[in-house]
């Protein structure tokens, strides 16, 4: 009984409290109950309690218990009206009613900062009394946008002839040529350097430098780490390595140290993920233990033998050149270990490794953490996939390498075979790869995989890791009926061994009497277009024309989930959905989806917020939304079931009823890509002038294409609206994208 039940009924005379105790109407289960309860020898444990003192009440005390419930609601609604005057403790359907007092402009709420309508009001109260700053710009900025920002007042920036009544003592008419710093940050964000007035308005995002403009800059690429990962070497030397596991030249980016919930100091540029500079890195690096960028944990880490690199055993400098003949390889004699071109993704050692591995081959002995760049999170990454995983957490995975005590499996290979002959009681099993490494498979084939009957197995990386599988022949799998095979976390790229001979595909499922493998899924992952990359990141023209899927069994069901992929080739009796995707056949006139032999009309396919790069010829069109196809023709042999909606397709297309598409054509808007090579930062990304059309041409008013889920053109769209309303009267705006 509450207190305040107990307090009513203890006011009443005591002649009527033990009346009510002997008026106790209980049925004979329950009186028996009671009077088991009081014979039992005390302390009675809570429960026991509880059930005694309800069954030793009477009707009055009852009744006085249900008048104390209506009093607690009461009461409860009088503290709530206190409450309801701030937006910290109100109720839920206040909310509207103070942004609406206060002013507050709805927003699409993209970002999660601004996700929750409480929070997004009361940092609205909050930034009221910084209303005006640059501060509170910069703030809004990171926040609506959930990108690294920074905001820049460009009357600071002006080449003027100083004023006794305003000093500028830093603000020199020229710059200073005895640093690097103006003429690397020259035109970007944390420029310093003195500019002419600019006329054009920078609200059209022409003009920069003038009294009245505020400039609003953003990096909308995220870093993505790959943490302990083992370099790969150049040629045989021992000497030169690549910080790619394929072999490529690539960019590395920061990781922007936070500047908090509250920005209190503007932003530099170890707040932004940028991509990291030679100059940048070698100032850091001299800091020693007090590098921002080198460290255990921050941008870059490296690792020689088992051990952290000392900051000054590191020499960043440039390594471009041809490979065998980079610029500014340090030599035996000098003081430091490696060279590091974080500009170009590269390493080079004083001392070459002895036994030198070979050209293109990874070693433990030097290992790395970094972070690249990419638009979000898609084909694979260390980013958490534990939602997407085919099999739920409960079904305990294998773990490769194994961890037995009891060695039992060595291989890859052997570790799929054991994972067949052990599933788990509803005949599903993983098989996850728990680290960041690169695994070397052998050639024909590199794994062979026969599910059996019934039965699901799934070959992952571990949540938080991307392996990487470089495979010396094709992934050969084949299934009895009613089982499936899923690929979930994994890059996979071909390099075979000398004298190899080329595979049909990357993953083939054969046909045959045999093959009755219901679902191949792949979730999360990168099969890399064009099978491989030259050093300078393209496509190895020697697979180009070459699917990287290769399905000739009928009646398989092909899902592709948030991946990148090169061509597909499906049999006519089969069928293939793919959701935020890439698929990419290396050129427009290359071929990313049609039947197994490359020409012909390939099973159903469902495309859903994708972008093609390549040529498509389907039997049937199931449905084709929110999507980019970047080619030179679109062909549905039957075009009186499905749709396209929502799509730019090329032109011509032969395809079902459209509705709100977009076809290519003389004077028609196009998208406009960063870039169409796989391993850029900006792969398969829009540029922002972009035409709406396309740009926020899909059907929540996102991009068509892969990268719908980042919502951009929303996200610029909030932070439009939310700076009209702190901008300090007179002055202009302009956003401009970093990357």
């Amino acid at each position: 009984m509450s207190t305040q039940g107990q307090k009513l009924f203890d006011l009443m005379p005591a002649a009527y409290r033990l009346k009510d105790a002997a008026l106790n109407f209980l049925s004979p289960s329950d009186l028996a109950e009671l009077q088991a309860l009081q014979n039992k020898k005390p302390p009675l444990d809570p429960a026991d309690q509880l059930r005694l003192t309800q069954l030793s009440r009477g009707p009055l005390q009852s009744l006085l218990m249900l008048i104390e419930e209506q009093f607690a609601v009461i009461a409860e609604d009088l503290e709530q009206l206190y409450d309801d005057q701030f937006i910290e403790t109100c109720a839920p359907w206040v909310i509207p009613y103070i942004g609406d007092l206060i002013g507050y402009q709805l927003v699409n709420g993209v970002a999660p900062a601004v996700a929750s309508p409480r929070a997004e009001v009361a940092n609205t109260i909050s930034m009221r009394r910084r209303k005006g700053t640059v501060l509170v710009l910069e703030q809004l900025a990171r926040d609506v946008t959930g990108w690294g920002a920074h905001a820049v007042e460009y009357f600071k920036m002006l080449a003027t002839t100083e004023y006794m009544k305003h000093i500028r003592p830093h603000n020199y008419y020229a710059p200073n040529v005895r640093g690097w710093q103006p003429a690397g940050y020259m035109d970007s964000a944390f420029d310093r350097t003195a500019h002419t007035v600019d006329t054009r308005r920078i609200a059209a995002e022409r003009g920069r430098y003038n009294i009245q403009n505020i400039g609003i800059f953003l990096w909308s690429l995220n870093p993505y780490s790959l943490t302990e990962a083992p370099l790969t070497a150049v040629d045989g030397s021992g000497q030169f390595f690549r910080f790619s596991p394929l072999g490529a030249d690539m960019c590395l980016f920061n990781s922007p140290i936070s500047q908090g919930s509250e920005i209190t100091v503007a932003a530099q540029p170890v707040n932004v993920p940028a991509p990291l500079q030679r100059r940048v890195l070698c100032q850091d690096i001299q800091s020693g233990v007090g590098a921002a960028y080198y460290g255990e944990g921050k941008s870059l880490a490296l690792y020689f033998n088992g051990a952290f690199l000392n900051p000054y055993q590191i020499q960043v400098c440039d390594l471009s050149g041809a490979d065998g003949s980079w610029a500014n390889v340090p030599s035996a004699g000098s003081p430091y270990t490696v060279g590091v071109d974080p500009e170009l993704g590269r390493i080079a050692l004083a001392i070459p490794l002895n036994p030198a591995p070979p050209a293109g081959s990874v070693t433990q002995q030097l290992l790395a953490s970094f972070y690249y760049g990419f638009n979000c999170d898609m084909g694979g990454g260390e980013y958490s996939r534990s939602d997407s995983f085919t099999l739920p957490a409960e079904n305990l995975p294998l773990p490769f390498p194994d961890t037995s005590s009891t060695p039992r499996y060595s291989t890859l290979q052997d570790a799929l075979t054991f994972a067949a002959a052990n599933l788990d009681g509803n005949g599903q099993i993983a098989v996850e790869i728990t680290d960041s490494g690169v695994y070397a498979l052998p050639a024909s084939p590199a794994l062979q995989i026969d599910v059996p009957a019934g039965a699901t197995i799934e070959l992952r990386g571990a949540d938080r890791h991307r392996p990487t599988l470089i495979l010396g022949g094709e992934i050969l799998v084949t299934g009895a009926a009613n089982s499936v095979f899923s690929l979930n976390g994994l890059l996979i790229a071909y390099g075979p061994p000398s004298g190899a001979t080329v595979p049909a595909a990357l993953l083939h499922v054969p046909n045959g009497g045999t093959n009755e493998l219901s679902k191949l899924a792949l979730t999360d992952c990168t099969i890399v277009p064009g099978w491989a990359l030259t050093s300078s990141g393209a496509p190895q023209s020697a697979y180009s024309g070459l699917p990287t899927v290769l399905a000739e069994s009928s009646g398989l069901q092909i899902v592709i989930t948030n991946s990148i992929v090169g061509g597909l080739w499906v049999d006519l009796e089969a069928s293939a959905s793919l959701s935020g995707s890439i698929v990419d056949a290396c050129d427009p006139t290359g071929v990313a989806y049609a039947n197994t032999d490359g020409t012909s009309g390939g099973g159903s396919l469902t495309l859903q917020y994708c972008t093609v790069v390549g040529k498509i010829h389907a039997t049937l069109f199931a449905m084709v939304s929110d999507s980019i196809v970047w080619a030179t023709s679109l062909v549905a042999d039957r075009k009186q079931q499905g749709c396209a909606r929502f799509t730019y397709l090329p032109p011509g297309a032969v395809v079902p009823r459209q509705f709100e598409c977009v076809e290519q054509g003389e004077g028609v808007p196009q998208p406009l890509f960063y870039s169409l090579r796989y391993g850029d930062p900006g792969y398969g990304k829009l540029w922002p002038s972009t035409d709406d059309s396309i740009r926020e041409g899909a059907e929540n008013g996102g991009e068509m294409g892969a990268f719908n889920s980042v919502l951009a053109a929303l996200r610029e769209a909030d932070l439009r609206a939310r700076l009209q309303e702190y901008l300090p009267a007179g002055l202009e705006f302009g956003i401009f994208y970093q990357n």
